[in-house]
């Protein structure tokens, strides 16, 4: 992944950080999940459900080498690169015929988003959230999910991923703060000019909200139904989801529960700077990626994270979760599927980077 400009990797909690500027200490707040990151150590095998992830999990040494031996050899033969260039210009093909065969039938919804990451929603609601979560119902939400990728999906998705990925998986998480301190909108010259052009696209969707959520790489809506959950009953919540894959879109629309009053889906490549988006600069508290970036080219990363980064409010907030280095899913590629260091094609043509805590290249 090319380095992301005035961008510093900070591992803190066992997640990776990503800070534009000083921030207040939000990881080691109150916010953040009952078991916090950073302190969720496994010493009972017989409790390994309880969290959507654990830290601290150390490799032996040979464990890590025969890992390394795995990636390097599958990653000896390269795909051609007249087929390296056809997958990166057919993307949303390949895409399209993923949910085409699966609909909504793959994954699970992420239950485990609010645990992870409380900072999606307002402060209000997310500690109203919080005091949820300490109930028993919120004990049975935990006990149902994996910290495997795996165990997200569908018991449709689960053979599929099997068969064709292997099993078990890592991730890394991972936050980017808007560089820019927060300021009215009139204390700055450019202050003016946004509001200008706010006025210009006031009739743009979700434009009398107060806190705004950008959820990139939506597919089925498997993160979105969640969250709109929560939102149908926090005012002034509007939540956005795209992705490039015009069937995964259709998809979220044609869900029952999708409402256009507290949701706006739409088709958009987020690797495009030329396409505008619904909606104005410096609008969006939260932008979320959840196994989206690991299926951009390492090289596209940066610009796409630059331009998302323009989308945020001041002192606004990316999140992310992702692939970790050497997954199952990783070592079980065979020669031939290779694209670059870490990035493969699986054998419908979609693409996934495997990412470490301290990616720094």
């Amino acid at each position: 992944m090319g380095s992301l400009n005035k961008m510093n990797f900070i591992t803190r909690l066992s997640a990776l950080c990503l800070r534009k500027s000083k921030m207040q200490q939000r990881h080691r707040s109150s916010r953040r999940p009952a078991v916090p990151l950073g302190s969720r150590i496994l010493t009972d095998p017989s409790k390994v459900f309880e969290h959507n992830m654990w830290d601290h999990v150390q490799w032996s040494q040979e464990e890590e080498e025969n890992a390394k031996e795995k990636a390097a050899e599958n990653s000896l033969v390269k795909v051609q690169w007249e087929d390296q260039d056809k997958y990166e210009r057919e993307a949303s093909k390949y895409w399209n015929e993923f949910y085409k065969i699966h609909k909504n039938n793959f994954f699970k919804d992420r239950n485990w988003l609010f645990l992870e990451f409380p900072e999606i929603l307002p402060e209000k609601r997310r500690e109203e959230l919080k005091t949820e979560q300490r109930s028993s119902e919120h004990t049975k939400i935990n006990s149902t999910n994996s910290f495997s990728h795996k165990n997200e999906m569908s018991e449709e998705g689960e053979k599929y991923w099997k068969k064709n990925y292997g099993g078990g998986s890592t991730s890394v998480q991972g936050y980017v703060y808007n560089k820019k301190q927060a300021k009215s909108l009139t204390d700055n010259p450019q202050g003016k000019n946004r509001g200008e052009e706010l006025g210009r696209l006031e009739s743009f969707p979700g434009s009398d909200a107060t806190y705004r959520i950008l959820e990139v790489g939506c597919g089925a809506g498997n993160s979105v139904f969640p969250i709109l959950k929560v939102l149908c009953n926090t005012p002034g919540t509007f939540l956005y989801c795209c992705d490039f894959a015009s069937g995964a879109v259709e998809l979220v629309k044609s869900h029952s529960s999708y409402n256009s009053a507290w949701c706006s889906a739409f088709v958009h490549d987020v690797c495009d700077d030329a396409l505008p988006y619904p909606f104005p600069d410096e609008i969006l508290d939260v932008i979320l990626l959840v196994f989206v970036l690991s299926t951009i080219h390492p090289d596209r990363m940066q610009g796409v994270v630059n331009r998302l980064a323009k989308l945020l409010k001041p002192g606004g907030m990316l999140l992310f979760r992702d692939y970790g280095r050497y997954n199952t899913a990783q070592l079980r590629f065979k020669k031939g599927h290779c694209l670059s260091e870490n990035f493969y094609v699986r054998g419908d043509g979609t693409r996934v980077y495997f990412f470490t805590k301290d990616c720094k290249q």
